[in-house]
């Protein structure tokens, strides 16, 4: 299911899961403020939710692909 993620180098995964995840810096990273937002049950508006999914996705990805890679061993 999950296969494709084996064909993503770690050097390209990791910058984009990076950037995205603190991305706006200034004045608070989009990830974080969607997550306070989900935590005080305000993440109502669909591009809050689409921009909370866009900003996880890479480092979810990242954490499956982690994940796969150590219980292969």
């Amino acid at each position: 299911m999950f296969d494709f993620l084996d064909k993503i180098p770690y050097s390209i995964l990791i910058p984009i899961a990076v950037f995205l995840l603190v991305a706006p810096v200034v004045p608070m990273p989009h990830a974080l403020e969607k997550l306070i937002m989900l935590k005080n049950g305000t993440l109502r508006r669909p591009i809050d939710i689409f921009d909370l999914m866009m900003h996880t996705v890479p480092t979810i990805l990242l954490l499956i692909k982690f994940a796969r890679s150590w219980l292969a061993k």
